[in-house]
């Protein structure tokens, strides 16, 4: 009985190899229904997201060859394509990577929190589905225990370490509560909706999308319940935004001066927060020139950036000491349970010699025998019955460990 972990990520496939290996939501009861289907493998659980896609299992035998086949055969991969990006994790380096991954020490993002929900979702379709059993539910548990200890007593996410991030950040200490304003979003790429993302975590409900290409800000617009506009309409939309994030890849700014000025004028000069994340920048730099509009570039950001991804790779050192402790008393819990049947043989053998030779005692009384005799005779057989298998082993393997684990055993001194 054995648990073992193995997959790829950001760090061993590039993007090609693990979009073949995902594991969709639409396919993910097959796919648990396929690996369960697997000889030797008793559990399992499937975490599949854009930048990871891992098994859990619990083995009969430490056979990482039986998960890495299984990556092929459901994927229709050869080994050729996908060995050479697999990990394999096995016993308590599994454990650990469970607990690196879910607390965010594993990630692109060093400390990011998604990947603990997608990680709870993961468990919870596969418990759901029978896939799980005693070990794998003992521990995913203990994961999100140890996850949810390095948040509270590390500050490993606690600091901005992408510039959406940071400018959303930004936005909490200039307005009182964001929740309250209207947010205009310039692009519909990566970074734009990242901030979306993070806003719409904050609760900020009123954001309008404008993009060149009307499909993608639709995107958009049908996840997060938004508004989508083209950059045509920006002129006249501009007033009605508190906060501009802009991030689009045109090679001239398409936010100059003139056009704040006139919003400016609309709003009655109620204050602007202004983020460019784009570079070049969408924002003429003159628009900081403007009394009412606080302006902040990709650069403003990005200092504020390293500092705190400095600091989190600082927690993340005291992170990863928790991680080692928990591990191994997960580890201390999974050999003890592993050694239950061979004590339960032996406490049934035990008892099973004890209440034979009972009965015989019983049996001597109940014709008369001398009590003290019988008693004599009861104490012998039991301990002659029970020291005769380990006498003979000891005897005839003449094994240097086997004398010393005896000693351990028994209790014996040197």
């Amino acid at each position: 009985m054995n648990v073992l972990s193995v997959g790829l990520n950001h760090t061993t496939a590039p993007v090609a190899v693990r979009e073949r290996a995902a594991v969709t939501e639409h396919h993910l009861d097959e796919a648990l229904k396929d690996i369960s289907a697997c000889r030797g493998i008793d559990e399992a659980t499937i975490l599949s997201t854009c930048n990871r896609t891992e098994v859990y299992c619990q083995v009969a035998e430490q056979n990482t060859q039986i998960v890495h086949q299984w990556f092929c055969d459901f994927h229709e991969l050869s080994r050729d394509e996908v060995d050479v990006y697999l990990y394999s994790h096995p016993g308590q380096e599994a454990v650990k990577h469970a607990f690196r991954v879910a607390s965010g020490l594993d990630s692109m993002v060093l400390g990011e929190p998604q990947i603990l929900g997608q990680m709870k979702t993961a468990f919870a379709k596969a418990h759901k589905s029978g896939n799980t059993g005693k070990i794998l539910n003992r521990l995913f548990q203990h994961t999100f225990s140890v996850a949810k200890e390095i948040r509270t007593n590390t500050e490993i996410g606690n600091n901005a370490v992408s510039v959406a991030y940071a400018g959303v950040n930004l936005a909490k200490q200039i307005f009182a509560d964001i929740k309250d304003q209207t947010v205009l979003l310039v692009g519909a790429g990566e970074t734009i909706e990242l901030t979306c993302r993070h806003l719409h975590a904050q609760g900020v409900r009123r954001m309008i999308v404008a993009n060149r290409s009307l499909e993608r800000a639709e995107r958009l617009s049908k996840e997060f319940g938004i508004e989508a506009i083209s950059l045509h309409e920006l002129p006249t939309r501009l007033p009605e935004a508190d906060m501009v994030f802009s991030s689009t890849a045109s090679t001239l700014p398409i936010l100059g001066k003139g056009a704040f000025e006139s919003a400016l004028k609309k709003r009655k000069n109620r204050p602007m927060l202004v983020v460019d994340l784009a570079i070049p920048r969408d924002v003429e730099s003159e628009v900081g020139s403007l009394n009412h509009v606080y302006l902040y570039t990709i650069d403003d950001l990005k200092q504020v950036v390293d500092e705190n991804l400095a600091a989190r790779k600082q927690a993340a050192v005291e992170a990863e000491k928790i991680v080692e402790q928990q591990s191994s008393a997960f580890m201390d819990w999974f050999t003890n349970l592993q050694s239950l049947p061979t004590i339960r043989q032996l406490r049934h053998r035990t008892n099973t010699i004890t209440d034979a030779e009972l009965a015989n005692a019983r049996r001597r009384l109940l014709a008369g025998d001398d009590p003290a005799v019988v008693l004599e005779l009861f104490a012998h057989a039991v301990s002659q019955k029970f020291m005769h298998q380990p006498t003979e082993a000891l005897r005839r393997r003449r094994d240097e460990a086997l004398l010393i684990a005896a000693k351990e055993l028994f209790g014996l001194e040197d």
